[in-house]
């Protein structure tokens, strides 16, 4: 507990900034690639991403949305914990985020994808009884109700792809924290399938645009000068 603790107390000021305003962009360009899709009116070419021989192998598992609520914290702690890793290693991470979180969001207002929850029988689970269900219906609610839009890429795979990666070989962080950043990153990307927010398909290209991003940025390596 004191070693957490110490770690915790270490974290830098800028670090925990970029925690914060990182999770602050990924919401807003959430929210503005929804907003830009219907004022130039690509929401008309948005199309249902479903492969249903795949999509309904995973039910709706309600205590999973647990999972995905918790994925925000777990985000903003990714730049935290990358801040206590090499320089070279941080502004590497946020500069492949930084692409990561663009292509995603050219892809909401080019790429439209949607879900339409009524045809997909997710929308009696709000109204039965129980935490996990509520907690469904809040997440239903604040993302587009009966029809979701932004599907892919799935920003909450991609995101937690991002912040493994981040920590994945770095000797300054525990070996205990990286094994928990790699279940947490399984965890959330299967949230997403059994809560229903969304297809298999967001979570391929949701992991495949984290890891491409961040193998880019490895190559370029932009934070090299802070060596």
């Amino acid at each position: 507990m004191k070693e957490w603790l110490r770690k915790i107390r270490s974290i830098p000021k800028w670090g925990v900034a970029a925690g914060i305003i990182y999770f602050a962009l990924q919401y807003g360009l959430y929210r503005l690639g929804n907003t830009l899709s219907v004022v130039l009116g690509t929401i008309r070419w948005s199309f249902d991403c479903k492969i249903p021989f795949l999509d309904d192998l995973f039910p709706v598992i309600p205590a999973f949305a647990v999972i995905y609520l918790f994925s925000y914290v777990f985000w903003i702690c990714g730049p935290m914990a990358v801040s206590l890793t090499r320089k070279r290693n941080f502004v590497n991470y946020i500069s492949g985020l930084t692409l990561a979180y663009l292509i995603g969001f050219l892809c909401f207002i080019f790429v439209p994808t949607y879900m339409d929850r009524v045809k997909e029988g997710l929308m009696q689970y709000g109204t039965q009884p129980g935490l996990f269900n509520s907690l469904l219906r809040i997440i239903y609610a604040a993302d587009g109700a009966e029809k979701a839009f932004n599907l892919i890429p799935s920003y909450h795979c991609l995101i937690s792809t991002y912040c493994y990666l981040g920590v994945r070989k770095q000797p300054e962080i525990s070996k205990g924290f990286r094994i928990y950043s790699f279940v947490m990153m399984c965890l959330i990307i299967l949230s997403t399938l059994y809560t229903k927010q969304h297809y298999i398909i967001d979570c391929i290209t949701g992991v495949g645009i984290a890891v491409g991003c961040y193998i880019l940025m490895n190559r370029l390596d932009p934070g090299k000068k802070y060596e």
